[in-house]
């Protein structure tokens, strides 16, 4: 895939709360609370680079004093995300997901300040580890086998400067370009990397980059009008052999 990340773990703590004052009831603070929030121009490459370690951790609640019996709540900790992540737990079920920009999810809660009903001791901040999962979302997705043209084609009607050649490769991470109408209107396209046969069995990049097909409102299928061959070993098919194909 390049420096195209679609999936990340992160470990996530919701602050701890602050002490209770006995003598005089007084509370603690609440902890924090980790938050992802939903933001435009924002990639997974870019969290994995600022915070190599993949640790959040939100803030301690304040504890409870003479001069004030209610503590502070904790600083929470707000990750920026971008669009189309699905929020899973380490076992691989879905949490939540985030498609909007400025979309919040709570990803661990803070701990419940130390109070008469805890004894005065405070309480640990949720933690857990999340993986964060990309689909790509568009109005139009380039389905294709390689060499098809999607590349070129994408360019052409695009501002998008996807990589071309003109031997059997395939792109290795979706590019996603933008078409604007005279109108102003825009719709966005994306160039998924080619398919080859048996990718719904996994093979190839299989799986992996079959799921950005799931989000894109339709899919465009590309081929080559003369005929199309993979390489020497396989057969030679025609376009109509590879529009069936690509469909099943």
């Amino acid at each position: 895939y390049g420096n195209f990340i679609d999936d990340l773990r992160l470990y996530v703590r919701g602050g701890t709360g602050g002490m209770g004052y006995p003598r005089l009831g007084g509370e603690g603070g609440r902890g924090g609370d980790v938050w992802f929030v939903a933001q435009e121009r924002t990639t997974l490459k870019s969290i994995r680079d600022r915070y190599p370690q993949k640790r959040f951790v939100a803030g301690t609640g304040a504890n409870s004093s003479v001069k004030a019996l209610k503590g502070e709540k904790g600083k929470d900790c707000e990750i920026h995300v971008p669009l189309g992540i699905s929020v899973l737990c380490d076992d691989g079920k879905e949490i939540g997901e985030l498609n909007a920009a400025g979309e919040r999810f709570l990803a661990a809660r803070g701990g419940l300040g130390g109070s008469l009903a805890t004894n005065f001791v405070p309480c640990k901040g949720q933690r857990r580890i999340v993986r964060l999962d990309l689909k790509l979302i568009a109005d139009v997705g380039l389905v294709g086998f390689p060499n098809a043209g999607k590349s070129s084609l994408l360019s052409k009607i695009s501002h998008a400067k996807p990589e071309i050649a003109n031997y059997a490769f395939t792109t290795i991470q979706p590019e996603l370009g933008k078409i604007m109408y005279a109108d102003y209107k825009q719709i966005s396209v994306a160039d998924l990397p080619g398919l080859i046969e048996g990718a719904h069995a996994n093979k190839g990049m299989g799986h992996k980059f079959l799921k950005h097909v799931e989000r894109t409102k339709q899919l465009l299928l590309v081929v080559d009008i003369s005929g199309f061959q993979l390489s020497i070993k396989t057969q030679f098919r025609t376009a109509l052999e590879t529009i069936l194909l690509l469909t099943k």
